[in-house]
């Protein structure tokens, strides 16, 4: 019995003491699973560079082109007039060289404007053209940048109309042949392949790719070499000649556009044009989107307009009941898309045109040259997208004393600038173009950031 009892208690004393030790371990593993375990960790390698920036490359479109005006080759054309060109900044360190225009009789002015690096520092500059034109199949004013080529370009606002004489014009101002792919959206697609030889400029009428499109847009693509793709356009109504212009392109599609200092000029009673008016393409996809409009100036709403966008399909809409005056358009959709709005002058019996395109953002520090040229009064158009106030810095280029103007929080400006060069440089993000007015003569675009501006990148393996 007492034999029995020891070994009862041993037996009780080891189950006592392995439920102890279950519980501790069991303990154990809650306090393990509740504090952080051991993590080994391998940041990627990575590291932040800033582009060495290439030279700058500018182009200008040189003469203005006529269509039509030989009855026995009605593909010809012809020089119109001369577009006058000012270069503003660094004149000295520039080197210019001429664009051949085989296809253009009388043709000259066409070239290349090349600002070299120099102690990985691109040279400030920029450039601009204008002409008045005042021929019985030709009146208005045009003036427009000269910019840098492309291998992408939108071109938003061309016509085959009955009296419209639209030219795209492809200028290659590489040292290469450049292959360039037209896609046309408009009633149908259409596609056409353009060879432009190197230093060379060619001239396409609209109607012979875009025939038969009430709205036509293109898309230009190019292999080989950048080109710089603008569009010329003479209206002709009835017998009246009503306004000419040229047409940068945009760099592609995006949900969130701005139009700056888009003017609206009322509508005479009888009379066909429709003020202002908004050409949208979703190119990839169906979309839905809202046109806002403000006055300049303001940050008020002053018309809204909901649009569904067809895949592919470019649209249009008159922006209806507006007052005389200049306004932000402003886009919003559910897809990307491409944009422009047309505007009128008038004054008197005269008319001109013009199509203003969205203007990039210009981020903080990023410094924006850009010319004015000769040919009617200019204004600097502003807008603050942010929720901060802004500065923005505008300094002359013939040492006049500079500027400095003040933004609120979503708010924007108006502000005259004279025929010369300039440099805008914003301590925070804004849209910026330039709005050119005189009568009946009208030009607008807007303002990119200079080719100097290289933002640093990281780099991964």
């Amino acid at each position: 019995m007492k034999q029995s009892t020891i070994r009862f208690a041993a037996t009780g004393a080891r189950v006592a003491t392995g439920a102890i030790i279950a519980t501790a371990c069991a303990l154990g593993v809650v306090a393990a699973a509740a504090a952080p375990w051991p993590q080994v960790r391998s940041e990627p390698a990575a590291t932040t560079v800033t582009p060495v920036p290439s030279d700058a490359v500018l182009v200008c479109n040189g003469s203005f082109r006529a269509l039509g005006r030989d009855a026995s080759r009605a593909g010809l054309m012809v020089s119109a007039a001369t577009m006058g060109v000012r270069v503003d900044g660094a004149e000295d360190e520039l080197t210019a060289a001429p664009l051949a225009m085989p296809d253009l009789r009388g043709g000259s002015g066409a070239q290349v404007l090349i600002g070299p690096v120099k102690d990985r520092a691109v040279p400030l500059f920029a450039a601009s053209e204008s002409v008045r034109l005042s021929d019985e199949d030709a009146t208005g004013f045009a003036a427009a940048p000269c910019r840098e080529p492309s291998l992408e370009t939108w071109l938003v606002g061309g016509s085959v109309a009955t009296g419209a004489s639209d030219i795209i014009l492809l200028s290659n101002p590489g040292s290469v042949t450049a292959t360039v792919e037209l896609d046309v959206y408009g009633d149908s697609r259409t596609a056409s392949t353009v060879v432009v030889p190197a230093l060379t400029q060619l001239g396409l009428p609209l109607a012979s790719v875009a025939a038969g499109s009430r709205s036509p847009v293109v898309r230009v693509v190019s292999s080989g070499a950048p080109v710089r793709a603008v569009l010329q356009s003479t209206l002709v109504r009835t017998l009246d000649a009503v306004g000419v212009d040229l047409q940068d392109g945009v760099s592609g599609p995006q949900s969130s556009q701005v139009i700056l200092g888009v003017r609206a000029t009322p509508v005479t009673a009888g009379d066909d044009s429709t003020g202002v008016v908004v050409r949208m393409l979703a190119p990839d996809a169906g979309a839905h989107a809202t046109v806002r409009v403000r006055a300049s100036g303001s940050d008020t709403i002053v018309d809204e307009y909901p649009v569904d966008l067809p895949p592919s399909a470019p649209t249009e809409i008159a922006l209806s009941g507006l007052v005389e005056g200049a306004y932000d358009i402003e886009i919003s959709s559910t897809a990307p898309v491409v944009a422009g709005a047309r505007q009128v002058g008038r004054a008197g019996s005269a008319e001109d045109f013009a199509w203003s395109l969205p203007s990039p953002q210009l981020i903080a520090g990023a410094a924006a040259p850009f010319s004015i040229p000769r040919g009617a009064p200019a204004t600097l158009h502003l807008r603050n997208p942010g929720d901060m106030p802004i500065t923005v810095e505008l300094v002359p280029a013939d040492g006049r004393q500079a500027r400095t103007i003040g933004l609120d929080a979503g708010g924007s400006a108006e502000v005259g600038v004279e025929t010369g060069g300039y440099t805008l440089t914003p301590s925070g993000r804004v849209y910026a173009a330039i709005g050119m007015r005189a009568g009946a003569a009208i030009a607008a675009w807007p303002l990119w950031a200079g080719p100097a501006t290289q933002q640093p990148i990281v780099v991964r393996p």
